[in-house]
């Protein structure tokens, strides 16, 4: 058997991306709860390149291990299953639902591949799963594996988020004052899958991109693509807008072009539900962009986990701050089972990956040379 594995850091090569080795290895026998898969597809995810680049933590070292199979967004087949396992045969396909610890209530607290110890990952031609980290797929889908495979991140996610951030503003406004909400967000697959369920829900919906093969994609999906860059340098930095003169001017003109778009697209009444996968550098100008009762509400941190807020402000125009991590079980079969029938489904690259690919695929998705949701094959066939 092969994997590309990841070894730990020398504490000097923070944020450079470290190279994965492949290597043969052999895998132990299973035990009676566990189960043996092959993977079949996988996505490269955003924490795959946060596992390389050992930001924000050496995941290797984190678990006290020598070297980690990464990896947790993919589809697997059934090999052989466990004398105490039920519900899954050999045979049987499924995607990776990778919340491996969770606590009394099913939310996850530790992802397989990642920070949860003693797990393997998908970058590997076998692999040892629990059945709580498979969700099986209907027999007779009409969606491709690689769609399959890009689903179990990022729209598992993106499911549990849009339950929660909906839910918390629906208690507020209810549907029959406000039928179509405006829904905005900046990120990545996670916020363009999200915006495609809230545009299923009968919202308005608008993402914002400064990459041109980004924003194609935003349209073909229903989505209203909106290009950044027209507002000018809207990243905020706190100490430079403090510091520097320049920069304050530059930035404050490109929030006030960015807030008078709001406003024009809005009728005024701003955003209802603001999704965030980007956190500081955009904070600020999601708050104000934020209308009453509003909604803003995120499961990641790509650029920033530090936020500055006036919670008196927050308080007085009723904000609701949302914040998901993953899914629970539950949910996950749910996002299946909505997709299968709605067609709800990522629209993935074009190029898939070849396994032998895989570092090329980690390098250009690190300089942001792919599109929301980039495939790899491990024993496709």
């Amino acid at each position: 058997m092969k994997a590309w594995f990841l070894y730990p850091g020398t504490g000097t090569d923070i944020g450079e991306l470290a190279e994965l080795v492949q290597e043969d290895f052999d895998l132990r026998d299973i035990a009676s709860s566990e189960v043996l898969a092959e993977p079949l597809f996988g996505c490269w995810e955003g924490n795959m390149n946060h596992a390389l680049s050992r930001k924000p933590v050496d995941i290797c070292k984190q678990r006290g291990e020598p070297r980690v199979i990464i990896g947790n967004t993919g589809v697997v087949r059934v090999l052989e299953v466990g004398s105490g396992v039920e519900g899954l045969e050999p045979g049987d396909v499924g995607i990776i639902f990778c919340a491996s610890v969770v606590d009394a209530w099913g939310y996850p607290e530790k992802a397989m591949a990642y920070d949860a110890p003693g797990t393997m990952g998908c970058l590997a031609t076998r692999m040892i799963l629990r059945p709580h980290e498979i969700i099986r797929l209907p027999d007779d889908t009409r969606h491709s594996l690689p769609q399959w495979a890009a689903f179990s991140g990022r729209y598992v996610t993106a499911w549990s988020n849009w339950v929660q951030a909906h839910g918390s503003f629906r208690l507020q406004v209810p549907r029959e004052e406000l039928p179509s909400p405006h829904v905005w967000g900046w990120g990545g697959g996670t916020t363009l899958a999200e915006l495609d369920l809230a545009r299923r829900h009968g919202c308005t919906t608008v993402m914002l991109s400064g990459n041109d093969r980004r924003l194609e994609l935003i349209r073909k999906t229903g989505v209203t693509a909106l290009d950044r860059r027209q507002f000018g340098e809207l990243s905020y930095d706190e100490r430079r807008f403090v510091t520097d003169a320049a920069y304050r001017r530059s930035y404050l003109e490109a929030e006030g072009r960015f807030l008078e778009e709001v406003e024009r697209r809005t009728a005024g009444t701003k955003v209802q539900i603001f999704i965030d996968y980007i956190g500081t550098p955009v904070f600020r100008a999601t708050l104000k962009a934020l209308g009453r009762q509003g909604v803003i509400t995120s499961a990641g941190w790509k650029e920033g986990m530090v936020l500055s807020m006036l919670r008196a402000s927050e308080c007085i125009a009723r904000h609701q701050h949302v914040n998901t991590h993953y899914a629970r079980y539950p949910q996950g079969v749910e996002a299946v089972a909505y997709a299968e029938a709605e067609g709800w489904m990522p629209e993935v690259d074009e190029r898939i990956y070849g396994f032998d690919e895989v570092p090329e695929l980690a390098r250009r998705f690190s300089e942001g040379d792919v599109g929301f949701y980039p495939i790899f094959s491990i024993n496709a066939r």
